[in-house]
C-alpha cells in the first residue's frame, strides 16, 4: 500500500512522511506531573502566540517550536518525573526486547535508550514492509500511517508484557507520543548524540554505554555510523 504524506495535530502534532527516519518519544501515563502538564500547555499557549523571528518561515517556526516544547517536556521527563516504572530492569529490558522483535524485518532501528520514564527511539519503516500492508480497516482511525502501525504494536506489546511483570492492569503508555521527522545525516547524527547521551544528561550515568537499555555500547563496540541502521542488537 502507497502512503501519502500527512499531517494530523490531536494534542500533539504528528507528521508522516513516506521513506523519513522517525524520532520518536514515548512516555509513561503518569509520567509528567500535574503541574508539569500546566507548565507545557501554558508554554505551548505562549508560543503559538509569538510571531515567526526574522529569518524563519512560517514551516521553519512550527518546526523549532516543536523542539522548543520537546525539549522541555523532555526536561520534565528527565528530573521530575511522576512516575519511573522502567527504573525496574526487568520492564526496561521488555521495553527493549519489543523494539528489536521485527528490527530488520519491519522497520531499521539506528537508536534508542529506555529511560525510567520514557523511552526515546529513532527508527525507519522498510519500504518492502510499507508496501506490503493492507489498508487499515478497523473504523477507529481512517489511516493509520506504518509509524502509528509499529509505534502501535510496540507500545501494546510491551505494556502488556510491563503489566505482566507488576501484576497490574490497564493502560500503561500515554496513548500519543512525540515524533519528529529527520530529514538529513547531520541531523540524524545530533539526534543519535541527543537519544544516547540521555542518561549522562540525566545524571544515571558518566558515559553512555554504561547505560543497560541503550544502543551506545552497541553502536561503538561495532563502529556502526550514524547514517546506518544497527541491524538486530540481539
Amino acid at each position: 500500500m502507497n502512503f501519502p504524506e500527512i499531517f494530523r495535530r490531536r494534542r500533539l502534532p504528528h507528521w508522516d512522511v513516506p521513506g523519513a527516519v522517525y524520532f520518536v518519544t514515548a512516555c509513561l501515563l503518569d509520567s509528567i506531573p500535574a503541574q508539569g502538564l500546566l507548565d507545557l500547555d501554558q508554554y505551548r499557549r505562549k508560543l503559538l502566540g509569538r510571531r515567526p523571528p526574522t529569518g524563519l518561515t512560517a514551516e521553519e517556526w512550527k518546526a523549532h517550536q516543536w523542539k522548543l516544547t520537546f525539549a522541555r517536556a523532555d526536561d520534565w521527563l528527565d528530573t521530575r518525573p511522576a512516575c519511573r516504572d522502567l527504573a525496574d530492569p526487568r520492564l526496561a529490558a521488555s521495553v527493549v526486547e519489543s523494539m528489536a522483535y521485527f528490527a530488520g524485518d519491519r522497520y531499521d532501528v539506528y537508536a534508542f535508550v529506555v529511560m525510567p520514564s520514557h523511552f526515546h527511539w529513532v527508527f525507519r519503516p522498510i519500504d518492502s514492509w510499507v508496501a506490503s500492508l493492507p489498508p487499515d480497516e478497523s473504523g477507529s482511525h481512517p489511516l493509520r500511517t506504518p509509524r502509528e502501525r509499529i509505534m502501535h504494536s510496540i507500545k501494546r506489546h510491551s505494556g502488556r508484557r510491563c503489566n505482566e511483570l507488576r501484576g497490574t492492569q490497564g493502560a500503561f503508555w500515554q496513548d500519543e507520543s512525540y515524533d519528529h521527522c529527520v530529514f538529513d545525516v547531520e541531523e540524524l547524527g545530533r539526534i543519535i548524540d541527543y537519544v544516547e547521551q540521555n542518561p549522562v544528561r540525566a545524571g544515571l550515568v558518566r558515559d553512555s554505554r554504561d547505560w543497560a537499555f541503550s544502543s551506545a555500547k552497541y553502536r561503538l563496540e561495532r563502529a556502526i555510523a550514524i547514517d546506518h541502521p544497527l541491524g538486530r542488537w540481539q
